[in-house]
């Protein structure tokens, strides 16, 4: 039989992309000889980050309509047409056996044509609350593979299949790294770490908060990893002069940060929640009230619900940051009590759960 072929499509940020190549890697491991290839937006992060990892990836010439008036909206029936005709040609010249979406505007262009031409076809949705891609997507492709209950509302109940978010294989053994993790940010054994992330663009109110608490941090003596992210990086790179603090646009390496951190501030993105959960670390959300329909809250009072985080609104940071992070990093028994209680939340499974329904698509195309 002749190998496999996969496109896979999804980007825009780290939340649509290393889903897809998490299930790109599971999928390589079942079937060695397999081809892929991903399909992306030509002017976004995935094509940078995609080759990193290892695959190929065409870029389409696609971005979504703005929420206010503007002129770019002009150029969105342009694109579309676009990125639909150099999709049909992809799809021609690879000729896939199957086709995975995992969110952004890429995978919808890519997505409609191949089930338009009965290519088996899955979509992952990472979020509590999806994106208008994947609303749309749904009605025409074959599964979608969902993290949380009750998505029957937004797509086909048929088509849907539980499994959880698909995370890195390298996240799975961050308990067993700490100490590698301490070295390779040349960090004290003997000091809390405190990560921050702001997601794989960074988090402007995040930012400013870390930026007022520099010397809060170096009165609890802490010291800290903060992931600022690439549009932020020139307004807080000067803090790099200071010994506790390292100031990163991105962090490639991210299950060592993960193993050196002590507690973590977050963004809640669906990607983010899943990979604290199987981190199994102390955690404070603080979410972005500027997403569909307040998603990442939503997302972060689920685990907050369940005492297995911290979630602090973007509207109390200046009221309560510094007393729910002084009563968590001088308390060890809160850190452990939340530690265990989300690592309870992990599913670990998700990836693995995912390619079998791709295989089960493949084996019912055969």
């Amino acid at each position: 039989m002749k190998p496999y072929k996969f496109i896979l499509s999804g980007g825009g940020t780290g939340g649509h992309i290393y889903p897809a190549v998490a299930i790109a890697d599971e999928l390589k491991s079942r079937y060695s000889d397999a081809e892929f290839l991903f399909v992306g937006a030509s002017d976004r992060m995935e094509m940078d980050k995609v080759p990193q990892a290892g695959y190929k990836i065409e870029g389409l010439w696609i971005s979504g309509i703005q929420r206010k008036l503007t002129l770019k909206n002009l150029a969105f029936p342009f694109k579309l047409i676009s990125s639909l005709l150099k999709s049909r040609k992809i799809i021609k010249q690879f000729k896939p056996d199957a086709v995975i979406g995992t969110g952004g505007f890429a995978s919808g262009p890519l997505l409609q044509v191949a089930s338009s031409k009965g290519i088996p076809s899955l979509i992952q949705e990472q979020n509590s609350f999806p994106g208008i891609t994947n609303k749309l997507l749904g009605k025409k492709v074959n599964t979608i593979c969902v993290a949380y209950d009750g998505l029957e509302r937004f797509f086909p109940k048929e088509k849907v299949k539980l499994t959880g978010n698909p995370i890195r294989k390298d996240l799975l053994e961050v308990k067993n790294k700490q100490i590698e993790g301490k070295d390779a940010f040349t960090l004290k054994h003997n000091k809390k770490t405190l990560l921050v992330l702001g997601g794989s663009l960074g988090a402007r109110r995040i930012n400013q908060l870390i930026e007022a608490n520099i010397d809060f941090f170096e009165a609890q003596d802490i010291q800290v990893i903060w992931q600022c992210g690439k549009l932020y990086y020139d307004q807080y790179k000067q803090y790099n002069d200071l010994d506790r603090v390292q100031v990163h646009a991105f962090l490639n390496n991210m299950d060592l940060a993960y193993a050196a951190a002590d507690v973590i501030i977050s963004r809640a993105g669906a990607i983010s929640v899943s990979e604290l959960c199987i981190v199994g670390k102390p955690v404070i959300f603080i979410p972005s009230p500027n997403v569909a329909e307040d998603h990442q809250t939503k997302n972060a009072k689920s685990v907050a619900d369940k005492n297995a985080a911290i979630l602090i609104r973007e509207k109390d940071l200046d009221a309560d940051f510094q007393n729910e992070f002084s009563a968590l990093i001088s308390n060890e028994e809160k850190q452990k009590e939340l530690s265990k209680n989300i690592e309870a939340l992990a599913l670990v499974n998700a990836t693995n759960d995912i390619v079998d329904e791709v295989e089960k698509l493949l084996n019912s195309a055969s």
